[in-house]
């Protein structure tokens, strides 16, 4: 009688297993599941994190940034002011009157590179970044190739990379046609005659 009770009940069993293993697949797909979106939700806090951080370094370094670019005047101005001194000074209240200047505009310059504003001074013949300079001006030039900065007229100024102020040059026309554009008055193909009835 056994026997037979556990015959009928084989089928019930089999049943059992097949329920029991299709519930136990369930289980594991949705635990891979919800794991992977751990793991996502880990990944996006560790990026929230970071971007926290960088937002937060970058709003301290750059935090002085309109304060320096209100002092790029003054050091404009100190560097004026040296430029204008004569070669020849006698009068040694004046002497230590640019003296004073000279120290001034160094401490300011010292003061600017402690706090990372660097000097963008190109040289003669550098190729125009427009990243960093401004180009205030074209002239004809056999000097250095077309393009190139032929002066600074302005220094300009970055902040950790990030530019403040760029330097104003003038740069040297690109065509060789705008070097040889001058007006020549025997030139008669052009212009020969005017037109006056209107």
């Amino acid at each position: 009688m056994s026997e037979e009770h556990t015959e009928q009940d084989a089928p019930f069993a089999n049943d059992a297993i097949d329920t029991l293993n299709a519930a136990l697949e369930q289980l594991q797909a949705e635990n891979a599941a919800l794991k992977e979106q751990a793991l996502r939700y880990a990944a996006e806090a560790e990026n929230v994190k970071r971007r926290a951080e960088r937002e937060m370094n970058d709003a301290r370094a750059y935090a002085i940034q309109r304060f320096s670019r209100d002092l790029l005047g003054v050091a404009d101005v100190l560097q004026r002011a040296l430029q204008a001194v004569p070669g020849q000074v006698e009068d040694p209240a004046f002497k230590n009157f640019v003296s004073g200047i000279e120290m001034t505009e160094k401490e300011l310059a010292g003061a600017f590179e402690k706090n990372g504003v660097k000097k963008i001074a190109p040289l003669k013949g550098d190729k125009f970044d427009p990243n960093f300079h401004q180009a205030v001006m074209e002239q004809p030039s056999t000097e250095v190739e077309g393009g190139s900065v032929l002066m600074v007229m302005q220094a300009g100024y970055e902040l950790f990379g990030r530019t403040i102020r760029p330097a104003m040059v003038v740069t040297a026309a690109k065509t060789a046609s705008a070097a040889n554009g001058a007006y020549n008055g025997s030139d008669t193909a052009s212009g020969g005659t005017v037109n006056t009835q209107a």
